[in-house]
Protein backbone atom coordinates (compact mmCIF):
# COMPACT_ATOMS: atom_id res chain seq x y z
CA UNK A 1 0.00 0.00 0.00
CA UNK A 2 1.23 3.51 -0.81
CA UNK A 3 0.62 6.25 1.74
CA UNK A 4 0.38 10.01 1.26
CA UNK A 5 0.52 12.24 4.33
CA UNK A 6 -0.71 15.83 4.26
CA UNK A 7 -2.08 18.61 6.43
CA UNK A 8 1.03 19.86 8.15
CA UNK A 9 1.75 23.53 8.64
CA UNK A 10 2.39 26.32 11.10
CA UNK A 11 0.10 26.67 14.09
CA UNK A 12 0.23 28.67 17.29
CA UNK A 13 0.59 26.99 20.64
CA UNK A 14 -2.80 25.95 21.93
CA UNK A 15 -4.14 25.56 18.43
CA UNK A 16 -5.36 22.55 16.46
CA UNK A 17 -4.43 20.77 13.28
CA UNK A 18 -5.70 17.70 11.48
CA UNK A 19 -3.36 15.57 9.44
CA UNK A 20 -4.43 13.08 6.80
CA UNK A 21 -2.93 9.85 5.54
CA UNK A 22 -4.50 8.54 2.36
CA UNK A 23 -3.77 5.11 0.98
CA UNK A 24 -3.63 3.98 -2.61
CA UNK A 25 -3.00 0.65 -4.20
CA UNK A 26 -4.88 -1.28 -1.54
CA UNK A 27 -7.79 -0.67 0.79
CA UNK A 28 -6.50 1.04 3.92
CA UNK A 29 -9.09 -0.73 6.04
CA UNK A 30 -7.10 -3.92 5.51
CA UNK A 31 -4.31 -2.37 7.57
CA UNK A 32 -3.82 -1.00 11.02
CA UNK A 33 -2.69 2.61 10.80
CA UNK A 34 -0.10 4.43 12.83
CA UNK A 35 1.46 7.86 13.22
CA UNK A 36 4.99 8.63 14.30
CA UNK A 37 6.92 11.87 14.56
CA UNK A 38 10.51 12.96 14.52
CA UNK A 39 11.68 16.23 16.00
CA UNK A 40 15.02 17.79 14.98
CA UNK A 41 17.89 15.92 16.59
CA UNK A 42 15.63 13.26 18.09
CA UNK A 43 14.67 9.73 17.22
CA UNK A 44 11.37 8.87 15.58
CA UNK A 45 8.72 8.26 18.21
CA UNK A 46 5.29 6.67 18.28
CA UNK A 47 2.26 8.97 18.43
CA UNK A 48 -0.92 6.96 17.89
CA UNK A 49 -2.33 3.85 16.20
CA UNK A 50 -5.72 2.60 15.10
CA UNK A 51 -6.97 -0.89 14.36
CA UNK A 52 -8.28 -1.99 10.99
CA UNK A 53 -11.86 -1.72 12.16
CA UNK A 54 -11.28 1.63 13.85
CA UNK A 55 -12.61 0.28 17.13
CA UNK A 56 -9.21 0.07 18.77
CA UNK A 57 -6.88 3.02 19.35
CA UNK A 58 -3.67 3.54 21.27
CA UNK A 59 -1.76 6.71 22.13
CA UNK A 60 1.60 7.77 23.42
CA UNK A 61 1.36 9.27 26.90
CA UNK A 62 2.62 12.59 25.55
CA UNK A 63 -0.44 13.06 23.32
CA UNK A 64 -3.14 11.21 25.26
CA UNK A 65 -6.15 13.43 25.80
CA UNK A 66 -5.02 15.91 23.13
CA UNK A 67 -4.84 13.81 19.96
CA UNK A 68 -7.56 11.63 18.49
CA UNK A 69 -6.91 9.13 15.72
CA UNK A 70 -9.74 8.03 13.46
CA UNK A 71 -10.27 6.52 10.04
CA UNK A 72 -12.70 6.79 7.17
CA UNK A 73 -12.99 3.75 4.94
CA UNK A 74 -14.85 5.62 2.21
CA UNK A 75 -11.91 7.96 1.64
CA UNK A 76 -9.24 5.38 2.52
CA UNK A 77 -7.80 7.82 5.05
CA UNK A 78 -6.56 7.86 8.62
CA UNK A 79 -6.65 11.15 10.53
CA UNK A 80 -5.04 12.36 13.71
CA UNK A 81 -6.90 15.33 15.12
CA UNK A 82 -4.34 17.26 17.16
CA UNK A 83 -5.59 19.73 19.77
CA UNK A 84 -3.89 21.86 22.41
CA UNK A 85 -0.66 21.77 20.48
CA UNK A 86 2.50 22.82 22.27
CA UNK A 87 6.06 23.56 21.21
CA UNK A 88 7.12 19.97 21.91
CA UNK A 89 4.74 18.77 19.20
CA UNK A 90 6.89 20.37 16.50
CA UNK A 91 8.14 17.55 14.28
CA UNK A 92 7.84 15.80 10.96
CA UNK A 93 4.87 13.48 11.22
CA UNK A 94 4.84 10.16 9.39
CA UNK A 95 1.98 7.79 8.79
CA UNK A 96 2.43 4.05 8.51
CA UNK A 97 0.44 0.90 7.80
CA UNK A 98 0.65 -2.56 9.33
CA UNK A 99 -0.85 -5.54 7.55
CA UNK A 100 -1.54 -7.77 10.56
CA UNK A 101 -3.78 -6.49 13.33
CA UNK A 102 -5.10 -8.11 16.50
CA UNK A 103 -7.60 -5.33 17.10
CA UNK A 104 -5.55 -3.98 20.01
CA UNK A 105 -3.17 -1.65 18.19
CA UNK A 106 -0.34 -1.27 20.69
CA UNK A 107 2.09 -1.14 17.77
CA UNK A 108 4.54 1.39 19.17
CA UNK A 109 7.67 0.27 17.34
CA UNK A 110 8.35 1.54 13.85
CA UNK A 111 9.62 -1.92 12.95
CA UNK A 112 6.07 -3.27 13.17
CA UNK A 113 4.97 -1.29 10.13
CA UNK A 114 5.67 -2.26 6.55
CA UNK A 115 4.56 0.84 4.67
CA UNK A 116 5.34 4.51 5.29
CA UNK A 117 4.27 7.87 3.97
CA UNK A 118 6.68 10.67 3.15
CA UNK A 119 6.13 12.85 6.22
CA UNK A 120 4.50 16.21 6.78
CA UNK A 121 5.98 19.01 8.88
CA UNK A 122 4.10 20.45 11.85
CA UNK A 123 5.55 23.58 13.41
CA UNK A 124 4.07 24.97 16.61
CA UNK A 125 4.98 28.58 17.39
CA UNK A 126 4.75 30.46 20.68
Amino acid sequence: VQLQASGGGLVQAGGSLRLSCTASGRTFSSYAGGWFRQAPGKEREFVAAISRSGDGTYYADSVKGRFTISRDSASNTVYPQMNSLNLEDTAVYYCAARRFDSGNPQYTSSRLYGSWGQGTLVTVSS
